[in-house]
């Protein structure tokens, strides 16, 4: 990366700062969510395929399975994480994105009971996929297969909290206000702590995690560090980290990201994120057009039956 024309670096910071805009964290939800109105023509091919994974309400019947990549898939047999456990609480309901593959949901009830024990008292769980995954309205290029899972980087408090605080409390911004580090008045050894148990779970494939997080890591990580390579910097993820796990056994259907690079991520690679390029990218000179939306031809077609599934 760091070899790149500044300006391809700069088309790609506007670029990756453009997937990650949209139903952040901090964003707030709705007490009483307006459903989406039909659409005209639900079976015309030029219809963006997040309209109508976005007015799935509920899952897919039948056994789990995912279908397709993480940015361009779908999956059956969801479950929803139940929205209180007694080491979880999930937040902003009124995007019913609190789905996965069973695979997702069982592991995330594994890992808040783990967190105590790291002085984590327990998971605020924001994002997770659609009843029947695929592309959302707003925000995230992935989270399409029910493999992903934001996690807010906000302890969870010492009470059930109620609807209003679920959609109108935001996370924390764990990040300087240059972008040069983490904030020191927010950033624990906990942080360091859970976010290490994470990496440390077999199923887990990636952990994206703003590039100051990634510093901070990389500096309080001690002699274990093998835990981070599967930790890689990202834009945005300044209020949650992103738990992608891989693909369950069986999945033949499901494709995997291939393995990160080998070593911990944290010399040149990591530099490259605090360049100028990076934190202050140019505009280019000629706007580029905007693309297409994502239609249902480029899902892989089991995922027209998962959408038409009752």
């Amino acid at each position: 990366m760091p070899t790149q024309p500044r300006f391809v670096l700069a088309a790609t910071a506007l670029a990756l700062l453009a997937l990650t805009a949209g139903a952040r964290a901090q964003d707030k939800g709705s007490v009483n969510p307006k459903p989406l109105p039909p659409l005209a023509d639900p079976d015309a091919p030029t219809t963006p395929a997040k309209e109508l994974f976005g007015r799935a309400t509920g899952p897919a019947a039948g056994p789990a399975h995912p279908y397709g990549s993480y940015a361009k898939g779908c999956f059956s047999g969801g479950e929803a994480l139940p929205v209180d456990g007694a080491t979880w609480q999930v937040m902003r309901l009124s995007r019913n994105r609190m789905w996965g593959t069973p695979y997702l949901v069982a592991f995330l009830e594994r890992l808040a009971a783990k967190a105590p024990k790291v002085g984590w008292p327990g998971l605020l769980v924001g994002d997770m996929s659609q009843p029947r995954g695929g592309p959302m309205l707003t925000g995230h290029a992935s989270h399409q297969l029910g493999l992903d899972a934001d996690v807010w980087l906000t302890p969870m408090p010492g009470h059930r909290m109620s609807r209003v605080e679920r959609e109108e409390i935001s996370a924390t911004d764990m990040v300087r206000a240059d972008r040069l580090d983490i904030d020191p008045q927010v950033w624990t050894p906990e942080h360091t702590r859970l976010i290490r148990l994470t990496a440390q779970q077999p199923e887990v494939a990636r952990i994206f995690v703003n590039a100051a997080i990634k510093k901070a890591l990389c500096r309080e990580a001690g002699g274990d560090r093998g835990w981070l390579t599967k930790v890689r910097p990202m834009y945005g993820h300044n209020y949650h980290y992103h738990i992608r796990l891989a693909c369950p056994d069986g999945a033949e259907s499901c494709g995997d990201q291939a393995p990160p690079p080998p070593g911990d991520g944290c010399g040149e690679e990591l530099a490259y994120w605090f360049s100028d390029a990076v934190l202050h990218p140019k505009p280019p000179k000629v706007k580029p057009k905007p693309k297409p939306p994502m239609t249902l031809a480029a899902l892989p077609a089991a995922c027209r039956a998962v959408l038409k599934a009752r």
